[in-house]
């Protein structure tokens, strides 16, 4: 280790100042997230340049099962199917993950969250690639197969449907308010939100150029909507990806980590059994 940096956990977050120092470490690997639903975005954005020495990641492919109503449009992957993904990006045990995407973050977030609730290290580069200013790297990056193992999702970050449904944790909606209230649903089978759950758009949490705000101004944006210093979170969006943007915020801001409804609400509004709230109300 040539930086002096100490191998110490990181924080869920990290600008682009602390960026260069972390890159000396040899145990630090950057991976890119960059991807779009409607395909602009993807490995072949990654080809054209990228952060030196930085693998792809593709989200829908290699950080989600596949689609099913039962579980949502981005379920999480088995525990060897995601292991077997990082250990093709070189990552191993003590491997410490920084990922980015080229937005606010809420492509990589999805990335990061998994690896810390399996216990790696890894952190979110706040404000992605604009956050560096040297040069990019094209083409693909060949590395070492990493050793990580497999690891089982844990029950303490994970919420059920019916954990959702409970009532005993303060429910967070993740997504735009227009799709909170019912106004708009392009992607899911009902309009509305869970009943009971407050709307905390992740956009909220960056801003103009996609850097997350100041830890203090994250925590008085979540104290002031009512989410309690230790009591039991559980946040969604609409397929839970961006509300892993969320969770790594609320991580940033001091509270207690949160559990995410992996299935959000591509999976609750599949359900007719389970029953939909609209309007500007909980």
């Amino acid at each position: 280790m040539t930086s002096g940096v100490a191998a110490v956990p990181l924080p869920p977050l990290i600008d682009g100042e602390q960026l260069p120092a972390l890159l000396e470490r040899p145990d630090v690997r950057l991976l890119d997230v960059r991807w779009a639903l409607d395909g602009s975005k993807g490995e072949h954005t990654y080809l054209e340049g990228h952060l030196p020495g930085a693998v792809y990641i593709d989200l829908p492919t290699q950080l989600a099962a596949l689609a099913r109503p039962a579980a949502g449009r981005h379920p999480l992957p088995e525990p060897e199917d995601f292991a077997a993904v990082l250990r093709a990006a070189g990552i191993s045990t003590h491997t410490t993950v920084i990922a980015y995407d080229d937005t606010d973050g809420s492509q990589a977030a999805r990335l990061v969250w998994m690896l810390r609730a399996l216990g790696q290290d890894a952190a979110l580069l706040s404000g992605g690639m604009a956050a560096w200013d040297g040069p990019l790297e094209t083409g693909p990056v060949q590395v070492e197969p990493g050793d990580v193992p497999a690891r089982a999702w844990p029950a303490e970050r994970i919420a059920s449907a019916d954990d959702v449904a409970a009532g005993k944790a303060l429910v967070i909606d993740a997504r735009a308010p227009e799709r909170y209230r019912g106004e708009s649903e392009p992607m899911d089978p009902r309009a509305g939100h869970v009943p009971g759950a407050i709307n905390l758009p992740f956009t909220g949490n960056t801003d103009e150029q996609g850097r997350f705000w100041p830890a203090p101004r994250l925590r008085e944006r979540f104290i002031a909507a009512g989410v309690p210093e230790d009591g039991e979170v559980i946040v969604y969006c609409g397929s839970g990806v961006t509300a892993t943007h969320n969770l790594l915020a609320l991580e940033a801001a001091g509270f207690q980590p949160p559990r995410l409804f992996p299935g959000s609400w591509s999976q609750w509004s599949a359900d007719p059994d389970r029953p939909v709230a609209t309007g500007p109300n909980p």
